[in-house]
C-alpha cells in the first residue's frame, strides 16, 4: 500500500534510455516490416479478364480458343445462335446456356460439362461430368467418367448412340477459319494419339486377353506395334488404361505371376491392353514371344483365366482413377 499523497517515484535516468532505446527498436521494426510485407500465393497470381473465358451473344460466327489460350480456367458460352465453337484445349469446367443450333467442340475437361436451356446443338466433348437441364434435342459424342446427368429435360431429347459407321465430322465439321485451322485437326483415325478402341460396345467373342507393358524406354512404341499386330489380324481393342502400380496391387492383378513384375513397377506406370476376338490369348502369346521377346510383359495364360485377369486389372485400375 502506499500514500496517497505521496510522489510517484521518477525513473532512473538509465531506465528512461532503455525504454527510450526500445522505442525506438520497435518503430525501426515496423518500418523493416512494412518495407517487407509478405506476399501471398493469391496475390501473385496473374489477374484474369472473365470476357477472355466467354462466348456470349454471338449469331452465326466460328469462334475458338486455341492450344494454351483457356489454360485449365473456367469458361462459359451463352446466348450463341447458328454458331461453332471450338475449344482446342483443356479447361476446368464449361457451362452452355440457352444456345440454339450450335455445333460445339470442347477439349478435355477436368470437371463438369453443363447444358441448360439449350436445344438443336450437337456438342463433341470429354469431361469427367456431363449434365443438362432443360434441354431438346441434343446429339452428343461424348466420353464421361462417370454416369451423364439429365435433369428435367422436356420434348424430344436424343440420347441414343450414333450408328457405328458414324464419322465425327458429320455431325461437327472442322473449323472453317484461318485462325482455327492453324490446329491441324485430323479425323484420320490411324493418327490418332489415343489408339481407337471397342470401349463398351458389343463384343465379337466372348475370349478377350490382357496383355501388361512395364515402364521402360519403349513402352508407348511397344504398346502400338502389339495393336498394329493384333488389329492387323482382325482382332479388337477394346480398352487401354496407364497406370501406376504398388507391389500389394501387383499381389491381388497378378496373382501367382506378381513377384516376377513386383521389381519393375519402380520405374513407372504400366500400360494394359485389352484385345477381343476367338484366339486371342494365343495371338497375344504368339506376337510377344516372337516381336518383344526381350521384354518383361504380362499375358493371359489362357482363355479360362483371361476374362479374370482383365477383371481384376480395370477393377482396379478404377479405383485408382476414382481416388
Amino acid at each position: 500500500m502506499g500514500c496517497f499523497f505521496s510522489r510517484r517515484r521518477k525513473p532512473a535516468q538509465g531506465g528512461q534510455q532503455a525504454a527510450a532505446a526500445a522505442g525506438a527498436g520497435q518503430e525501426a521494426a515496423a518500418a523493416a516490416g512494412e518495407e517487407k510485407a509478405p506476399r501471398y500465393s493469391w496475390e501473385q497470381r496473374a489477374k484474369i479478364d472473365p470476357k477472355d473465358y466467354t462466348f456470349s451473344g454471338l449469331k452465326g460466327e466460328t469462334v475458338g480458343r486455341l492450344p494454351g489460350k483457356v489454360a485449365g480456367q473456367q469458361f462459359v458460352i451463352q446466348d450463341c445462335e447458328n454458331c461453332c465453337v471450338y475449344i482446342f484445349d483443356h479447361s476446368a469446367t464449361i457451362t452452355i446456356d440457352d444456345c440454339i443450333n450450335c455445333q460445339i467442340f470442347l477439349g478435355p475437361i477436368k470437371g463438369s460439362v453443363f447444358f441448360r436451356d439449350c436445344k438443336d446443338c450437337k456438342c463433341i466433348v470429354a469431361c469427367q461430368q456431363f449434365r443438362t437441364r432443360d434441354c431438346r434435342r441434343l446429339e452428343v459424342f461424348l466420353c464421361c467418367a462417370t454416369q451423364p446427368v439429365i435433369e428435367s429435360s422436356t420434348g424430344e431429347n436424343n440420347w441414343g448412340l450414333l450408328p457405328e459407321n458414324a464419322v465425327v465430322q458429320d455431325y461437327v465439321p472442322l473449323p472453317s477459319s484461318e485462325e482455327l485451322k492453324a490446329v491441324r485437326v485430323s479425323t484420320d483415325a490411324m493418327r490418332s494419339i489415343i489408339p481407337i478402341t471397342r470401349g463398351r460396345r458389343q463384343r465379337s467373342s466372348d475370349e478377350s486377353c490382357l496383355v501388361v507393358f512395364f515402364a521402360g524406354d519403349y513402352t508407348t512404341a511397344n504398346a502400338r506395334k502389339l495393336i498394329d499386330e493384333m488389329t492387323g489380324k482382325g482382332f479388337q481393342l477394346v480398352q487401354t488404361k496407364e497406370v501406376s502400380m504398388k507391389a500389394e496391387d501387383a499381389q491381388r492383378v497378378f496373382q501367382q505371376c506378381a513377384s516376377e513384375f513386383i521389381p519393375l513397377l519402380e520405374k513407372g506406370p504400366v500400360v494394359a491392353l485389352e484385345f477381343n476376338g476367338d484366339g486371342a490369348v494365343e495371338g497375344c502369346q504368339s506376337i510377344v514371344t516372337d516381336v518383344f521377346s526381350g521384354t518383361k510383359v504380362f499375358v493371359s495364360e489362357s482363355k479360362a483365366s483371361a476374362s479374370q485377369d482383365v477383371d481384376n486389372f480395370y477393377n482396379f485400375a478404377d479405383m485408382q482413377m476414382g481416388m
